[in-house]
């Protein structure tokens, strides 16, 4: 599997751990950044090109998830979600990075390297790219719904207040 990797100067260290765990676990990973540290540099870029490329890929059939790290995770998820197509979450324990996959299908996951070390980092990635996405109509239909607000502004059938 492909991944793609974003961070910010508080998820650089991970990033580079995580790279060569990922590598020599059989993945492709690819780097958006950065390279080196700045202690005032800026996640949106970074996790939006990791999210672009997540979409890209997919969109040309290409077996692909994203990780984004920061201190939190939360500016980064959100920064993802910007992107259209992607399902970012954020994920703290081993159920939330299962779910993410299982019931929402997400793409790409969040992560802030300030709130976990790098050995429960690396299972929270490891559960997440190993679960499949369940398919269940329930799941399914939700993506769906959330698809089609993020394509037309309307959700069918449903009252969307304005």
């Amino acid at each position: 599997m492909r991944v793609h990797i974003g961070t910010d100067h508080a998820g650089l260290d991970f990033s580079q751990h995580l790279q060569q765990h990922l590598r020599e676990a059989g993945h492709e990973v690819v780097d958006h950044g950065p390279t080196s540290y700045d202690p005032l540099d800026d996640y949106p870029s970074f996790c939006i090109n990791t999210a672009l490329a997540v979409v890209r890929d997919q969109g040309a059939g290409v077996q692909t998830l994203g990780v984004v790290f920061g201190g939190s995770g939360n500016g980064e998820q959100i920064a993802a979600n910007k992107v259209e197509g992607i399902r970012a979450a954020l994920v703290w324990n081993h159920d939330t990075a299962v779910l993410a996959r299982q019931h929402n299908d997400a793409n790409v996951i969040a992560i802030g390297a300030r709130q976990h070390s790098l050995e429960v980092a690396v299972e929270l990635i490891d559960a997440f790219l190993a679960e499949p996405f369940s398919g269940e109509e329930r799941h399914a239909r939700r993506i769906a719904q959330l698809a089609e607000y993020e394509a037309t502004g309307r959700i069918a059938g449903h009252e969307i207040d304005a």
